[in-house]
């Protein structure tokens, strides 16, 4: 009988780009392939680390001088919605909504170019072609849902989200949605939404991305109650946000080897740095 000992995942830095947050700042990344039987069991374990999904790759910021951006999930035991909140709930209860499996339609395509030109005209994603959008939303190698929103009194597609499941919360990838209905607060509805998702499924946590303090396009986030933050290897409690600072520093970050060496593996083992 032969015995096959587990290849530990190979991890790799992308070069130096313009930081979409904050301006005047570069981004880097770490990441690593998520493929093969073990690839959810790799993506829980990683999420909880800090880590995000795009396809089939699990990266997390790694950047040279600056560490402000922080992995933000929702506990849904301690969430309760503001008054705010509970009105925008009010103002979408004609939504429907349909979970399926992660396959891209036309239909989707449409609501995405409209959301990108209106909100994201200068974004990296805006030259995106119908298969490039199919590749984003079906080539995932885990437990992976769109969530269609859809008006019950017109019939139209007015939100998406594509959903990972991990064992213990849902992640929401990427979202995009009706740009003519900035009364009715989408975006936020959206997570709102998967606060409810997690507890009708019993899960407890709704991962959002992440959040960067200093950064307009995120201080939304930190709109909602029971909100923690990936700091220092552990989850902590939001504190108030602006107690975060956008820290740039030479030392701001552990070099890359003992950033690797402290990540761990479904099993319990840490990463060492001669097994990269």
């Amino acid at each position: 009988m032969r015995h096959t000992l587990p290849i530990a995942p190979q991890f790799y830095v992308t070069a130096p780009q313009p930081c979409p947050y904050l301006e005047g700042r570069s981004e880097r990344k770490l990441f690593t392939a998520l493929q093969g039987e073990g690839a959810q069991r790799l993506n829980d374990s990683l999420s909880k680390q800090g880590f995000r999904r795009s396809q089939n790759v699990l990266y997390r910021p790694s950047c040279a001088d600056c560490s402000a951006c922080l992995s933000a999930r929702i506990n849904v035991a301690d969430f309760e919605p503001s008054r705010s909140q509970r009105k925008t709930i009010r103002r979408n209860e004609t939504l429907e909504r349909r979970a399926t499996s992660p396959w891209a339609t036309e239909e989707q395509y449409a609501l995405f170019r409209r959301y990108l030109e209106d909100r994201h005209a200068a974004g990296g994603m805006v030259d995106m072609d119908t298969f490039e959008f199919a590749a984003m939303i079906e080539e995932t190698p885990i437990r992976t849902r769109v969530v269609e929103y859809t008006d019950t009194e017109t019939g139209e597609l007015v939100a998406v989200c594509l959903t990972d499941v991990f064992d213990d919360g849902v992640s929401m990838v990427y979202s995009f949605y009706d740009p003519d209905r900035a009364k009715a607060s989408l975006g936020t509805y959206l997570i709102l939404d998967h606060v409810a998702i997690a507890r009708e499924a019993g899960l407890p946590h709704v991962y959002l991305g992440y959040w960067v303090p200093g950064s307009p396009k995120m201080g939304y986030k930190a709109a909602f109650a029971g909100l923690e933050v990936y700091v220092g290897g552990e989850w902590q409690k939001m504190r108030d946000p602006a107690d975060y600072e956008a820290t740039r520093h030479p030392l701001s970050n552990d070099p890359i080897a003992e950033q690797v060496a402290n990540i761990s593996l479904p099993d319990g083992r840490p990463l060492r740095p001669g097994k990269r």
